[in-house]
């Protein structure tokens, strides 16, 4: 009973002697173990914020679209494509694609490229990168889109089976 006692008098020692030895290294770590969490907390939180903007852009462009505005919905479209949103990048330009908002080729081109560097995802830029070699084929450079088909169907893509019909056409 005596010998618990005093090891836990030991112990309690040893960790006084401790935290006076070291109460400055302690008390440096726990700020900057706080100051790390706040910073943390503040780029998401910076985060969160840009992409409901770039939310709204998108909501605001759609409307633009909507009331025959097209010239506005372009360029919030381009923003919103120039912002490299993971997300709603890929939407403006889809959206600019399928209503044919833009026609220069080498624009389009372009914002695909901006794509590609800014998806880090392979499924999702595969996806781009096929959507990229479509383009090119109904457009004026129809030999590059079949290169970059060719290249993804190598590279064992997802999509394999899609552009293996594609190719057959």
């Amino acid at each position: 009973m005596e010998e618990s006692i005093e090891n836990k008098l030991q112990i309690k020692n040893r960790l006084i002697n401790f935290y006076n030895n070291n109460k400055v290294k302690i008390l440096t770590l726990i700020f900057i173990v706080i100051l790390s969490l706040c910073f943390l907390t503040f780029l998401n939180y910076n985060k969160e914020k840009k992409n409901i903007l770039i939310a709204e852009k998108y909501v605001e462009a759609g409307l633009y679209l909507a009331s025959n505005k097209k010239e506005d919905a372009i360029k919030l479209y381009e923003e919103i494509i120039l912002s490299k949103n993971k997300f709603y990048s890929i939407l403006a330009l889809n959206v600019i694609l399928e209503k044919n908002l833009i026609k220069d080729y080498s624009k389009i081109l372009k914002y695909f490229l901006i794509l590609e560097e800014s998806i880090s995802d392979d499924a999702q830029e595969d996806l781009i990168i096929f959507k990229k070699a479509l383009y090119m084929i109904n457009g004026p450079d129809k030999q590059q889109g079949t290169k970059i088909l060719n290249e993804l169907f190598e590279k064992d893509s997802k999509l394999k089976f899609i552009i293996r019909d594609i190719l057959k056409e």
